[in-house]
């Protein structure tokens, strides 16, 4: 059994075999390997795997015979079941949990089907799936921060002497370098990546009550079971039952909005330095115009801004589902689902058109001189230049020597 504290890494998501092409906005909006992560089919395996892993540990209790979790390990394989089928079924209940059982059921040997779901409550299923797929999205956003981090580490070291404008409120305003720039960038991913890890290590907690959360079904043994199934599938193993401690997922929404706004900050950056008036940056592929074609549109940038907007509203709609009345909640529950999905598409398309643009950026360091120049011929300063650029350079060192590089950060 693998320990809850230190979640199993998931493969790289891939397309499957005939798999539907993506959407007409989904390259732009959804990019990268975070939507197969979260998609139909990922729910699909991951409320499969929550149902096996209930079973086993509930074997490895004495509570189902041994045969019976090995059957329905047996019959959790995704291939074998039809989603649009399980997805007209869900209205019946509510969920999809109820038609997957029934499904799972009808696939083992009829003296065993009542071990299949053993005392458990669909949002017990729903809930623990939701932490094993929002588990393999963070890890793939986790990798695409991290080398975006990388990438702004190396523009720091390598202008950290490289004397710009500063600008407050979109106003010249004293020099400052570029690596102070691309330092705060660093610090601000790197901040991001950290409330990420911590959700990621003790906050994706199994879920596992019962119908009213008190675990009575499993009698004397059921603290036990929690922590059986919770190790059972490498997630946090919770105090309690949090049908409607909605605070977890909360949690899971800030980080992922967090990230989505710093992920923005540094695209809006990008948009504004790569203006035909100041010219400073340049995406290394930028995209072409429609009707200017001498135009060189900052595509990575943009795109990440637009798939970054949306989580602020995302993140709102978790929050407010978190009002939940008693043992379970009428409707606040179901609120989650699409926006937590979302959420995750959203954010990890920002962090993944990040990556790419961070990753060719180029540093125009004559516009960058030039615009200093001009700004000094307006500007009375109280210190020299010279002393604004070495204050900057200072504060890059502090940043790259508190924000310690990783396997994932380039270095020049």
């Amino acid at each position: 059994m693998r320990p809850s504290s230190s979640p199993a890494e998931p493969a790289e998501p891939a397309e499957p075999a005939g798999s539907p092409p993506p959407g007409l906005f989904d390259e732009v909006l959804a990019r990268g390997p975070v939507r197969a992560a979260v998609d139909d089919r990922a729910w699909l395996a991951a409320l499969l795997t929550a149902e096996a892993g209930l079973a086993q540990a509930q074997a490895g209790l004495g509570m189902i015979p041994p045969a019976a979790a090995t059957a329905i390990a047996a019959a959790a394989q995704p291939a074998q079941y039809d989603v649009g089928s399980l997805a007209v079924d869900a209205a019946g209940s509510g969920t999809p949990v109820l038609p997957l059982v029934t499904a799972l059921r009808q696939r083992i040997d009829p003296a065993l089907r009542e071990y299949v779901h053993y005392r458990a409550t669909s949002q017990d299923i729903l809930d623990t799936a939701a932490m094993l797929v929002s588990r393999s999205a963070l890890a793939v956003i986790r990798r695409d921060l991290e080398t975006a981090a990388g990438h702004t580490a190396t523009l720091a070291r390598r202008h950290r002497n490289t004397a710009m404008a500063g600008r407050t409120l979109l106003q010249q305003a004293e020099p400052t370098t570029f690596g102070r720039k691309a330092a705060g960038w660093l610090v601000a991913l790197r901040t991001a990546l950290a409330s990420l890890d911590r959700v990621a290590s003790t906050g994706l907690a199994v879920q596992l009550g019962g119908a009213a959360g008190t675990l009575a079904g499993y009698q004397e043994a059921g603290p036990a079971l929690l922590h059986a199934y919770a190790a059972e599938l490498g997630l946090a193993e919770p105090v309690l039952p949090w049908h409607t401690d909605r605070t977890r997922v909360a949690e899971l929404a800030g980080a992922l909005a967090t990230t989505a706004g710093a992920a923005a900050k540094i695209a809006r950056d990008i948009t504004l330095l790569a203006q035909s008036e100041v010219a400073e940056v340049a995406e290394a592929a930028g995209g072409p115009s429609s009707a200017m074609p001498h135009k060189r549109n900052p595509v990575a940038a943009v795109s990440a801004l637009a798939a970054a907007g949306s989580a602020p509203g995302l993140a709102a709609t978790i929050y407010a589902a978190m009002t939940q009345e008693h043992e379970r909640a009428a409707g606040g529950w179901h609120t989650e689902w699409r926006p937590l999905r979302e959420l995750l598409i959203c954010t990890g398309s920002a962090v993944s058109w990040l990556d790419s643009c961070l990753a060719g950026l180029q540093v125009n360091d004559a516009a960058l001189a030039a615009n200093l120049a001009s700004m000094l011929t307006t500007v009375a300063l109280r210190e020299p230049a010279e002393a604004h650029t070495a204050a900057a350079a200072a504060l890059v060192d502090r940043a790259l020597a508190d924000t310690a590089p990783t396997d994932g950060e380039a270095r020049s």
